[in-house]
């Protein structure tokens, strides 16, 4: 089953504000949401979901490592993720769009790149280096905790087929 990029980017998109509001509480009525000024480290699981067509290519299930640096006084972040898998990872360096939607709960949109370690080799982003799309949404649900669930759309990312990659991310942090 192939996915198209508009169809990966509406399920993500559709999928972070359903899920917003289950990880934030609401905030003054009449108030705009503060942009988010924590950073955090966090771990969890990814689910590959798609395949290249190719031996090597099959949908994997790994895990990742993700963390976001907030740029002071901009809607702007730095993020990291690692999508590892059983033979190899994808480092992915990412910069995105985030939009507060209470004083706990960001969703964000951004692009990077993901290099795979060992090309060929699968990860829940695909087997080949390639331009990466994200959406997701995080929250802070207690002192020093987030929650947050992603979306990552590999463009071309599997040798010897144009196809797209796409994952899913869940897991919690630590924020500081």
């Amino acid at each position: 089953m192939k996915f198209s990029i508009k169809s990966a980017l509406t399920i993500s998109a559709l999928s972070a504000l359903i899920l917003a509001p289950l990880f934030g509480t609401a905030g003054k009525a009449s108030a705009q949401p503060e942009p988010h000024k924590f950073s955090y480290i966090g771990a969890g699981v990814s689910a590959g979901v798609t395949n290249g067509g190719q031996d090597g290519d099959a949908a994997t299930l790994g895990g990742n490592i993700q963390g976001r640096y907030a740029l002071p006084n901009v809607p702007v972040s730095l993020r990291g993720a690692v999508l590892f898998s059983n033979e190899t990872s994808a480092i992915m360096p990412i910069i995105s769009y985030d939009l507060a939607v209470n004083n706990n709960t960001n969703l964000y949109a951004g692009v990077g790149y993901s290099f795979v370690e060992a090309n060929g080799k699968p990860t829940p982003a695909g087997n080949k280096d390639a331009v990466v799309l994200t959406t997701g949404v995080e929250a802070k649900v207690a002192k020093s905790i987030v929650v947050y669930s992603d979306a990552k759309l590999g463009i071309n990312a599997y040798q010897n087929s144009p196809a797209s990659a796409l994952s899913f991310q869940f897991g919690a942090g630590y924020h500081f």
